[in-house]
């Protein structure tokens, strides 16, 4: 998911080998020709994109054997749409693997709206508590986050789009961005 110019597919399908096959779902127009563009250099004969976006998938229902997504979840305005979908697209015992970015307390409001931190991933961050709401409420089972790292946002960075004293208020509420695979 967010399949963007292709490389999380390419890694797939050295796993899935010559007899698997592998969908990548982008959103972007742009992206799909870039992975296509790069999978005519590779020449895969099993693997594809899609256009589409995450919270309608271009995919059946039971399709999959594993969905996986890289940090893209939480640049989707619907998450627990999306974490629906991923349900509806997965065969009965199928799988997901998702590496994404989570909060443990609000962001500063300047953060929460600033873009640039939306498109590297953090202004559209939720809280770890919504994350694992939405995957339950989907009917995803036997759910566990495999990792969780913490990720330093340094205050040159925050000084951008927080005030000196909102900046000091983050610092001190507890309030952490986190990295997990789920």
């Amino acid at each position: 998911l967010g399949s963007g110019a292709g490389n999380d597919v390419f890694v797939a399908r050295r796993m899935v080998g010559e007899t698997g096959h592998v969908v990548g779902v982008d959103m972007t127009p742009a992206m799909i020709e870039k992975a296509n563009q790069n999978n005519r250099g590779l020449g895969y004969k099993n693997v594809e994109f899609r256009l589409g976006e995450i919270e309608q998938m271009p995919v059946a229902e039971n399709f999959a054997d594993l969905v996986i997504s890289n940090c893209v979840l939480n640049l989707v305005p619907d998450k627990e749409k999306a974490f629906v979908e991923i349900a509806r697209v997965l065969k009965p015992g199928g799988r997901f693997s998702i590496s994404d970015l989570v909060l443990t307390g609000p962001l500063p409001e300047g953060v929460r709206n600033a873009t640039a931190l939306y498109i590297g991933c953090i202004a559209g961050a939720t809280t770890t508590n919504a994350y694992m709401d939405f995957i339950a409420k989907a009917g995803l089972r036997e759910v566990k986050v495999e990792s969780s790292k913490k990720v330093e946002l340094p205050d040159d960075v925050l000084s951008n789009y927080a005030s000196p004293t909102e900046i000091e208020e983050f610092k001190h509420s507890g309030t952490e961005v986190l990295s997990i695979t789920v």
